[in-house]
């Protein structure tokens, strides 16, 4: 399978919505958005990076660089491999000395890696397919309105309460509602009203 190209096209956060992060990647050669929800964490590693900011300690990640770097492990490169009910799942391509080893690692995990060793992300056809999202226009702003970080545990509990609206909704509702949340750039709740049209597709 041929590789898609992606890059990160901005990382939101609205206390008003949810307080969930949504990860956005953009096709690097085409139009459609990916947009991944993540942890608090991880939004926070990867935001710190994509501003050149510099924390009074090593975060998990900066260490993983760093371990990587002193036994000269390289990253070449990140693959969001598969979609199953929801979750993405991604590898490592790394190389030491000459040998290429994979390393599963959760998506938001990967990405925060990506950033720090400069590497490229991919993904597949059959991924964007099924999961992007096509905006009427470019946004390239990295919008994060600050305020508190929720942990893994909140950030689940708001993406349930978040969906749980939408299950009742007909067909028609949730294209328009789609719609709706894509205009506003509300890309976590686009991929919420997506993947219930997808699941109810698939039945």
């Amino acid at each position: 399978m041929n590789k898609i190209g992606l890059e990160i096209i901005g990382l939101s956060y609205s206390q008003t919505q949810s307080g969930a992060y949504a990860l956005v990647l953009g096709e690097k050669a085409g139009i459609r958005r990916l947009p991944i929800i993540i942890g608090g964490f991880e939004a926070q590693a990867i935001a710190i990076e994509l501003e050149n900011m510099t924390p009074s300690r090593p975060l998990t990640h900066d260490l993983f660089k760093t371990f990587a770097y002193t036994f000269e492990i390289k990253i070449k490169e990140v693959i969001i491999y598969n979609l199953v009910e929801g979750i993405f799942f991604a590898k490592l391509i790394c190389n030491q000395n000459g040998k290429e080893v994979e390393i599963d690692a959760r998506t938001s995990d990967a990405i925060a890696l990506a950033v720090r060793f400069n590497c490229p992300v991919y993904t597949f056809e059959f991924i964007l397919s099924s999961a992007g999202i096509i905006l009427d226009e470019d946004s390239d702003e990295l919008d994060l309105d600050g305020g508190d970080i929720p942990d893994e545990d909140e950030l689940a509990e708001m993406v349930e309460d978040r969906s749980s609206d939408i299950s009742k909704k007909s067909d028609a509702e949730l294209e328009e509602l789609l719609h709706e949340a894509i205009k506003q750039e509300d890309y976590e709740r686009a991929s919420i009203i997506r993947d219930e049209i997808n699941k109810r597709q698939a039945n």
